[in-house]
């Protein structure tokens, strides 16, 4: 119980500091605004951390920020490990998270069948 309450304070300090260089610090013209950080997982023994990336855009777009990012994952070690206080600062793996994107398609789908379904029903009526 403690050493996941440590890995979770450990997280959410990575995830802060992660996130703040990523919107403020990183010069590359590939990430840009529409660029957000969504989580990270810390592992167990502090030597990797997977980072969860949300990007607004095209196919493209996504792999030129992750590209971006690759480039730029041993800058924003360097910063991490300068600004969180740890023995072992993790090796950062970034990852792309559409989870965001699925919601919105879900949500456009859902108010599709809505709408249908209200559609249906209007015509039902005028029989």
């Amino acid at each position: 119980m403690k050493n996941n309450t440590r890995i979770s304070r450990i997280n959410d300090e990575v995830f802060k500091e992660i996130s703040q260089i990523v919107w403020g610090e990183l010069k590359d013209p590939r990430i840009g605004a529409m660029t957000s950080v969504v989580r990270v997982d810390t592992t167990q023994d502090l030597k990797y951390c997977k980072v969860y990336v949300s990007v607004l855009g095209d196919e493209n777009q996504k792999a030129s920020v992750m590209k971006g990012l690759k480039n730029a994952s041993g800058f924003i070690r360097h910063l991490v490990a300068e600004r969180v206080n740890l023995r072992l600062t993790p090796e950062l793996i970034f990852k792309l998270d559409e989870s965001a994107e699925y919601a919105v398609r879900m949500e456009q789908l859902m108010a599709q069948i809505a709408k249908d379904r209200e559609e249906r029903e209007v015509q039902k009526d005028a029989e």
